[in-house]
């Protein structure tokens, strides 16, 4: 059985930025082959890429009765990459009224992660 293409990624963990390459085992498609790291966190990182990519989703909020016109807001954990353009969907929709706290959940459970977007700033 042939080894899968190779993917490209460079890891964020620390200022190395090691430049791998991870790909499936030939017969074992749970198992990931990765070159190029220098540290094992790296290996980790290159797992949780590969298999289930997430991020953190930063972004702003309509406010009204504020000193800005927009709040900043993000996800109050990694939210799965493919589901960062809905995501947006739903955050383009909120428009809130002043004043807010920092820490305060503006949506909660957005998409029925169970992850919250939440105020980064307290504005109003």
């Amino acid at each position: 059985m042939a080894e899968t293409a190779a993917k490209e990624m460079i890891c964020i963990l620390c200022p190395l930025g090691c430049k791998m390459q991870v790909s499936e085992k030939p017969g074992q498609p749970e198992d990931l082959k990765v070159r190029g790291i220098q540290c094992k966190e790296g290996k980790k990182y290159a797992y949780e890429e590969y298999k289930n990519p997430t991020r953190i989703l930063t972004s702003t909020v309509a406010i009204h009765n504020a000193p800005l016109p927009r709040l900043p807001v993000k996800t109050s954990k990694p939210l799965p990459k493919g589901l960062v353009y809905k995501a947006m969907e739903e955050i383009n929709k909120v428009e809130l009224n002043g004043p807010v706290k920092v820490g305060t959940v503006i949506i909660k459970d957005l998409l029925g992660t169970g992850i919250d977007v939440v105020a980064t700033r307290s504005l109003g």
